[in-house]
């Protein structure tokens, strides 16, 4: 099995993990390094490049082409409108979904953060209007040197990537019932093409638990449509749904928190958090520049 992955040491990472999951069942894998838009072009924010995708796009088409046969992704970076032909044939079990403030020091000394999420940027001011969030992108090992380099106080890392990496860094875990996490963070997906034996044999790897929690993250993040420039966090636990949306600049927040027991109930809140905050999502796709 030919499984696609993009060239960080995160992603490397974790696909490792799936192809040792994958070796145990008795079928052999190897490793294709696919090079993705958004590891090509790293001088500007995410959102200035496109829209939801630039760390997928280029392994779909992989997948579609027969250069490999599935590929393993962060499921966070998988948009949510996907190609034919196309599944999510394993879910792994979730790691932390939770953000980590990296820093060293007194907390109270931090006042220069870096981030390039609009939902990080947007939380830490909410937190903290005195705070100063700066653009960081790059991959792990990049913002971790920027940030012993002394350009920032303080970075915020996905927990469960430095734990993949083994990295042990001073600071302090973000409750994600207060930084709420952005839709499926801290899952690992592989996808497939649609064929039958395939999906089969990948079935293995997959944690119903974890599979029924991102899919009502997904379902409302699908009604809520506000793509990956407006800030916005999700988190299902045991179907414990937390859901909200920011302006840009952290000073108003709509937010629902309901238990979930059916897909069909995630798409009404959904529905009711997009008509909830309409506004804000217009706010920041206006203050971007982007077009709805």
């Amino acid at each position: 099995m030919r499984v696609g992955t993009r060239g960080s040491r995160l992603a490397l990472a974790q696909t490792g993990t799936v192809i040792q999951k994958i070796r145990a069942l008795g079928i052999e894998a190897e490793q294709k390094i696919i090079s993705t838009q958004g590891d090509e072009i790293t001088g500007v924010p995410l959102h200035a490049i496109g829209k939801q995708g630039v760390f997928v796009r280029a392994l779909d088409d992989a997948i579609l082409s027969g250069e490999i046969d599935c590929a393993v992704h962060s499921m966070k970076d998988i948009p949510a409108i996907r190609p034919s032909g196309l599944v999510t044939s394993a879910i792994l079990p979730r790691d932390s979904p939770a953000d980590y403030l990296a820093f060293s020091g007194p907390v109270s000394a931090v006042t220069v953060i870096g981030t390039s999420s609009t939902r990080r940027r947007a939380q830490l001011l909410r937190h903290d209007r005195d705070l100063e969030v700066k653009d960081l992108r790059g991959n792990v090992d990049t913002r971790i040197r920027k940030l012993n380099e002394g350009r920032y106080n303080a970075i915020v890392l996905a927990e469960a990537g430095l734990s993949r990496l083994g990295i042990r860094i001073p600071g302090e875990r973000l409750p994600p019932e207060k930084f709420v996490p952005t839709p499926n963070q801290g899952t690992v997906a592989v996808v497939s093409r649609a064929d039958p034996s395939l999906m089969e044999l990948l079935s293995a790897l997959d944690h119903p638990e974890t599979r029924r929690d991102v899919a009502i993250e997904r379902a409302v993040m699908e009604q809520v449509g506000a793509g990956c420039f407006t800030p916005m966090g999700i988190y299902c636990r045991g179907g414990h749904l937390i859901a909200e949306v920011l302006s840009l600049d952290g000073k108003r927040t709509e937010r629902i928190e309901k238990n979930i027991g059916t897909l069909d109930e995630a798409r009404v809140q959904g529905n009711a958090l997009r008509a909830r905050a309409g506004d804000l999502i217009a706010d920041a796709y206006h203050t971007l520049g982007i077009s709805l």
